[in-house]
């Protein structure tokens, strides 16, 4: 069997284990003050201090070993576009301290408080089938735990848009504790607004191939990677039959869309450029003429953008 502590044996490992557990227990006093976990460990991600595969094992170190919060597993039912109502419903439950964290299959792990806003725009849209985990802790007095199951029920719901009046045992005496205030303009540059992340519609791409076989295949794959090169800041969704398709080989087999299927695709982010310029590339690609997208060296990035 492996040795678990192999990261220990130099000096890079025991530094960055090191950091870890310093970082770990200075979160824990913030959060027995009233801190979101979520927002003292996006801080962390912003300034640098840990990174993204470092999330989960803090969420666990703190939220379910230390502070015992209740928390569920759920897989997205609907595609969620916008959060308003729910940061809005849930500010309200001063007593609920929530963490919702979001599997994204191309980024990677979101850790968000539902609370805050800015926190949503990060991670929207919320793709159907996607996985996520709610935890739900007390921000200050005792909760039973079926109090604590109940508001993470209850955020379910208004995570899709119900009414949901907020249980008496939710509306704590204590708010929880401010986010940081914006840096000042005195003797700093002035933070840029941010931007508020959209999605566009959704497009439809029709097969002229006879079929959307593996040529077409390796086609889109190279034009969505050249988009994504060109546009980082960027995501491509492919949709099928109304899902999220996020591994094209898997759906697309020999002979799974024929000729006259419908692809549909949508991009999101915050200055999406060149749709238009897409959607042609990718009718190409699901044409007769796909090939003129399979020239080059393996593993050479088109300039199409």
């Amino acid at each position: 069997m492996d040795n678990e502590l192999n990261v220990l044996s130099s000096r890079a490992g025991f530094n960055t284990a090191l950091r870890h557990f310093k970082n770990v227990t200075g979160y824990v006093p913030e959060i027995v003050g009233g801190a979101n976990a979520a927002d003292l460990i996006n801080e962390s991600l912003n300034e640098g201090d840990i990174e993204r595969y470092q999330v989960k094992t803090i969420l666990n170190a703190l939220l379910v070993d230390k502070f015992a919060y209740i928390y569920k597993s759920h897989n997205i039912e609907e595609t969620v576009e916008n959060a308003d109502h729910i940061s809005e419903a849930v500010g309200e439950w001063t007593n609920i301290q929530l963490v919702f964290t979001y599997f994204d299959p191309q980024e990677g792990q979101y850790v968000i408080n539902p609370k805050n806003k800015a926190h949503w725009e990060s991670i929207l849209p919320l793709i159907r089938d996607e996985f996520a985990v709610i935890f739900a802790g007390p921000v200050e007095d005792d909760i039973k735990p079926q109090v604590l199951s109940a508001a993470i029920n209850d955020f379910i719901a208004v995570l899709y848009g119900k009414k949901v009046k907020a249980k008496k045992e939710y509306i704590g005496v204590r708010k929880p504790a401010p986010l940081p205030p914006p840096p000042s303009q005195a003797g700093a540059a002035a933070a840029a607004p941010a931007m508020k992340r959209r999605v566009t519609p959704r497009y439809s791409i029709q097969v002229t191939n006879e079929l959307f076989h593996n040529g077409n295949v390796e086609a889109w794959k190279k034009i969505v990677e050249s988009f994504k090169t060109k546009y980082a800041d960027l995501d491509v969704f492919i949709w099928y039959e109304n899902e999220r398709i996020n591994n094209i080989n898997a759906l697309f087999k020999w002979g799974k869309v024929k000729h006259g299927g419908l692809i549909m695709f949508s991009v999101a982010g915050e200055n999406i450029l060149n749709v238009s310029k897409l959607q042609r590339y990718l009718f190409e690609g699901a044409s007769p003429r796909f090939e003129v997208f399979l020239k080059g060296g393996l593993g050479k990035i088109l300039d199409l953008f």
